[in-house]
């Protein structure tokens, strides 16, 4: 479960996530959408522990992360849309460096890495060097890495960026294998047909603020036109905000 209350941050002047109240409860896909500048990324980052908000709170399964960030962090799956990679280090040994930070117990560690890169179709990988992997390759290593201490959250930044058809298919497959498990996810995306396909509700993110929350049905009830795609509503609802 993720809530967010009366979550702000400033920069200055500029106020880039302003009063954002959000109750994500356990095993929803939830997506977050808006255009660039949005607040997306500010917004996963304070989720993250990553950005320190100006006032309000993140609570990640009832953890409040500014008070807890070791307990909260360990409940968490972070996939930032630009992860560092060090590209000197094989699949497996990253997987290992990643496990390590968890805590994850070393005994459980390779049967948990040989499954995880299965699960990413990277087990003939798990020995190259990273920087031998294509974009896609590096993005699907950081995934099975983000689930190695099997996270009740997962936060993902533009998830699909870089795969082919086969790897969008692959991980949408296992967003919805885990939320049956009852884990979160949180994912923010530009790709609009990757929201309604996948999430059960959809956020809906402008200069700041949130505008409006619901299923893809209800959103598209909202701009009174049932059979309008999401890019359709988004820009309605965006426009008039």
């Amino acid at each position: 479960m993720i809530e967010l209350k009366n979550l702000n941050k400033h920069y200055g002047a500029t106020k880039a996530v302003r009063q954002l109240n959000l109750t994500i409860p356990k095993g929803e896909i939830f997506g977050f959408i808006g255009p660039n500048g949005a607040g997306k990324t500010t917004t996963i980052k304070m989720m993250g522990g990553i950005l320190i908000p100006t006032s309000g709170t993140v609570h990640i399964c009832g953890l409040n992360i500014e008070d807890h960030p070791e307990a909260a962090k360990q409940k968490i799956g972070f996939i930032p849309d630009r992860p560092y990679l060090y590209e000197k280090l094989t699949g497996m040994e990253f997987l290992k460096f990643m496990a390590d930070l968890y805590g994850v117990d070393p005994a459980r560690f390779p049967d948990k890495a040989r499954k995880n890169l299965a699960m990413f179709s990277l087990d003939d990988w798990g020995n190259e060097l990273i920087e031998a992997y294509s974009h896609g390759m590096k993005q699907r290593l950081i995934m099975a890495a983000a689930l190695l201490h099997d996270p009740e959250v997962i936060i993902v930044d533009e998830p699909m960026v870089g795969l082919d058809p086969i790897g969008i298919k692959l991980v949408k497959d296992l967003f919805k294998h885990l939320s049956t498990q009852g884990v979160t996810v949180f994912l923010s995306t530009h790709t609009l047909q990757v929201a309604e396909d996948l999430c059960h509700r959809i956020g809906i993110i402008n200069k700041g603020r949130l505008v409006t929350t619901g299923s893809p049905a209800s959103l598209k009830q909202a701009v009174q036109q049932s059979d309008a795609d999401l890019e359709h509503v988004f820009l309605r609802l965006t426009q008039n905000a």
